[in-house]
């Protein structure tokens, strides 16, 4: 169960990003090769500091809306389907984790100028070149002129929240439609669309500081749960459809009655021994929802056959923190634990037992949020408390032949560690208390993730896009 944001401080904006290990920057010892740095089994020697690797994005920016956010959610927008080419507009909605609690607010934002560059996986090499470093200094340049380049424009909005918010989401099919979880006991739902209008239709600057709060009354304010709670989602088959639960273990359905109101029923869904810590609805089944807790399990629930789990799986040894429902292969629930573990079940293999078709022990910290890839169905990504966020592919598997042959291609030493899993497929640091992630549902490969120090934006150059770059 780890959540709260210790000792929050107003955000500053942070440019490191960690990945690479090197030497100081010492002009009287030679540099060492750079060598992938692991948190937690890797030391930093005396000199010694960690650079990002800016070849192994596509896009890396970094930007904060004041107060830090322990839970954000991208918007669906109207601006295409599938966007592959730069520079790039994203609309988000966060909740603060502010010092006071009448400080804290809900921000709407739009961030767009969003620049970046596409290299290849092996770049090309003609000839004998000496001269290393400045040929590749000099493609760099070429190629980030090719894709545009410039500093990211934020438009911020910011609505009055009464206390801290825990969690927020946005209903799928309305996105102006948000759901708060608030540390005071509420579930509050919004109707942004007017600030979404305006950020939509304004092309200037708008900077946290300049930006105030306005006071706007909820859709709907429930305080049915006996104690606050981090655990909210909007069913993606029946618009307006929510569940919530909280740290008593109660799970409330909420059926909407028009496109406004909603009927909440004040019988809860009661399963967990412990704090209900996330909720998943079913991308296939309209009546059927996942849930974790504390108590070390996985929940699966069919609103139409009471109020108990339909299934119980006994997921993790130690509390389960979040879970994430695959929408591209519905079998497959992906699960995170307060140990650092995360695994993947297949739900078709329930009957049989042991539905663990994956299990990673990669992380030593707490898993704070995991989420399947909406555009590959084998693709998940990964926070921890260790302030790394990672990827996965699940259908890799280790090749010694292609390793060679991409060696030797490369013409040097590729300085990787042998020990690490063959699915992890990236691994992102430089953010200080990761909390969440989210996929962008619109452009393949990007990621959006919040921490203590701010929010960072990236796109792994290693994820390949089989989509074409024509269906914008």
């Amino acid at each position: 169960m780890v959540r709260s944001l210790k000792n929050p401080k107003k955000a500053k904006r942070k440019n490191k990003q960690g990945g690479k290990k090197g030497e100081g920057s010492s002009n009287e010892v030679p540099s060492l090769p750079a060598k992938v740095w692991q948190p937690g089994v890797d030391k930093l020697e005396e000199g010694e500091e960690l650079q990002c690797d800016p070849s192994a994005y596509n896009s890396l920016h970094a930007f904060h809306i004041g107060w830090p956010c322990l839970s954000f959610d991208v918007l669906r927008d109207s601006l295409g389907l599938v966007r592959t080419e730069f520079p790039h507009t994203v609309y988000c909605v966060a909740g603060t984790q502010a010092e006071k609690s009448s400080w804290n607010s809900i921000g709407i934002f739009k961030l767009s100028n969003i620049s970046g560059k596409r290299r290849d996986l092996v770049p090309n090499k003609t000839g004998d070149e000496t001269d290393m470093d400045s040929d590749s200094s000099d493609s760099d340049e070429e190629e980030e002129e090719e894709a545009g380049s410039g500093t990211p424009v934020l438009q911020l909005r910011k609505v009055f929240h009464e206390g801290c918010v825990n969690r927020i989401r946005a209903m799928t099919q309305n996105p102006h439609i948000v759901a708060s979880w608030g540390d005071t006991g509420h579930v509050q739902v919004w109707d942004f669309s007017s600030h979404l209008n305006a950020l939509a239709e304004s092309e200037s600057d708008l900077s946290h500081g300049a930006s105030a709060v306005s006071n706007q009354s909820p859709l709907v304010k429930f305080g049915g749960h006996k104690d606050e709670g981090y655990a909210i989602d909007w069913s993606p088959l029946v618009p307006g459809r929510l569940v919530s639960g909280d740290c008593k273990n109660c799970i409330h359905l909420w059926e909407p009655t028009s496109g406004t109101t909603w009927n909440i029923d004040a019988n809860p869904f009661v399963g967990h021994s412990a704090s209900v810590e996330d909720l998943q609805w079913s991308p296939t089944e309209p009546s059927v929802f996942a849930s974790c807790s504390v108590d070390g399990s996985i929940g699966i629930w069919d609103i139409r056959v009471g109020k108990s789990p339909a299934t119980t799986i006994k997921a993790h040894k130690a509390d389960v923190n979040v879970i994430s429902w695959n929408r591209l292969a519905s079998c497959m629930l992906a699960s995170g634990s307060d140990d650092g573990t995360f695994s993947i079940r297949d739900l078709r293999l329930l009957k049989e037992g042991d539905a663990v078709v994956a299990h990673f022990e990669y992380h030593k910290h707490p898993i704070t949020s995991v989420e399947w890839s909406p555009h590959e169905p084998s693709t998940v990504a990964v926070s921890s408390s260790d302030n790394q966020l990672t990827i996965w592919d699940l259908s890799l598997e280790r090749d010694e032949e292609e390793e060679a042959e991409f060696k030797a291609k490369m013409k040097e030493e590729v300085n990787a560690p042998t020990d690490l899993p063959p699915q992890l497929l990236f691994v992102h640091q430089g953010q200080k208390d990761l909390k969440e992630l989210h996929w962008h549902s619109q452009i393949p490969g990007m990621v959006i993730s919040t921490a203590a120090d701010g929010f960072n934006i990236l796109m792994p150059s290693n994820i390949e896009n089989a989509l074409p770059a024509n269906d914008a």
